[in-house]
């Protein structure tokens, strides 16, 4: 009897143990394993922070000095290469000191002219920068042996100027207007201009005659 209760009291032991372990797995199989939600599988590196590389849009690529703005150089073409004053010949001046068309020196009393041109060619206010006639040719300074000659002759600025191989002695007159002076020409119809003409044909002959006692 003591046999049939122990036989039976095993039997029991191992039916609980048999449910207990079927009940663990169907609990393990329906979730609620505590280690089913593992911390690990939502991986806080999963997403890397240097994925989105804040660098990775590089503020220089697109370099604002990439289009540089002196690329096109607006000096690269010199506006002063082609210098239409480079041999000193501006056709403007040349045609400003040039005899017009059909003109005609002015006459007059050659004395009261002289007189008035005399005046002239010490007048500073003739000019821009200050000088007048006789800055350059006070007391014949200045003069080339050419002022020898009768005019029209040849003058060597009136050539390296404004390529003249001749000029009449108005013409001179409106060089030296033009370039030393820095000034208009005058008139060509103008008193001024037969004035000055008229004194510097009395400058001419005292030249000539003092190139002449020198010899």
């Amino acid at each position: 009897m003591r046999l049939l209760v122990t036989s039976a009291l095993r039997s029991m032991l191992l039916l609980s143990a048999f449910a207990l372990s079927f009940t663990a797995n169907i609990a393990f199989a329906s979730g609620n394993n505590p280690c089913a939600a593992n911390p690990c599988a939502a991986n806080p590196c999963a997403a890397n922070p240097c994925a989105a590389n804040p660098c990775a849009a590089n503020p220089c690529a697109a370099n604002p000095c990439a289009a540089n703005p002196c690329a096109a150089n607006p000096c690269a073409a010199n506006p002063c290469a082609a210098n239409p004053c480079a041999a000193n010949m501006n056709p403007c001046a040349v045609k400003a000191i040039t005899r017009p068309v059909s003109y005609t020196p002015m006459k007059g009393n050659h004395k009261a002219l002289a007189a008035m041109g005399k005046k002239l060619f010490h007048d500073a206010s003739l000019s821009t920068n200050g000088g007048s006639c006789a800055t350059c040719h006070a007391d014949h300074g200045l003069f080339k042996s050419t002022f020898l000659q009768p005019y029209p002759h040849r003058v060597s600025m009136a050539k390296s100027r404004f390529g003249l191989n001749s000029i009449h002695l108005d013409e001179m007159v409106q060089l030296c207007m033009v370039v030393p002076m820095e000034s208009k020409p005058l008139l060509w119809n103008s008193k001024e201009l037969a004035a000055l003409v008229a004194y510097v044909e009395d400058v001419q002959q005292s030249f000539i005659a003092e190139h002449a006692a020198k010899k």
